[in-house]
């Protein structure tokens, strides 16, 4: 019923997008390929490179009639990149990156919404908490938080 995908013929191109565009290119190009049972296996618009999304397809011709397709895509480098050239793209990052001891952080979720506290701890394990004591608190009482449901507003400066 269905074909055995070779994967020995496809390319990861690389496409030159309006800068902060790059999302609504790929959800463009992908809509525009199924529309156009275009053979393209997948579109990537990293979060941290801006200005370029990548899509894997066995034909660099299929990249061109997207670009035509699609506003704000603009053109295609000439060499495709190689998985191991973009693989970092593709792990996820710890939430708490960029999270130091002494950061000052507003939480943004949660029942502590909105405010201001002082990092005091970073977890290191697979849950990616950290430890914070609230500035507005009558008691310094330290909580613990997911790292993804806060925002550094100043790093501790060494």
């Amino acid at each position: 019923m269905f074909e055995e995908e070779n994967n020995d013929d496809v390319s990861i191109f690389i496409v030159k997008t309006t800068v902060n565009q790059e999302k609504s290119v790929a959800k463009s190009m992908a809509l525009v390929a199924k529309k156009e049972h275009l053979d393209v296996r997948a579109v990537l618009a990293p979060e941290e490179l801006k200005g370029y999304v990548f899509v894997e397809t066995p034909k660099s011709a299929i990249v061109d009639s997207l670009i035509q397709a699609v506003p704000h895509a603009k053109s295609m480098l000439k060499s495709p990149a190689t998985l191991g050239e973009i693989e970092h793209f593709l792990k996820p990052k710890p939430i708490s990156v960029g999270i130091t001891e002494g950061s000052i952080i507003e939480i943004t979720s949660g029942p502590f919404k909105g405010e201001k506290a002082k990092v005091k701890r970073v977890g290191a394990g697979q849950h990616d908490e950290i430890t914070v004591e609230l500035f507005d608190a009558v008691v310094p009482i330290p909580i613990t938080i997911r790292g993804d449901t806060v925002r550094v507003l100043k790093k501790e400066e060494e």
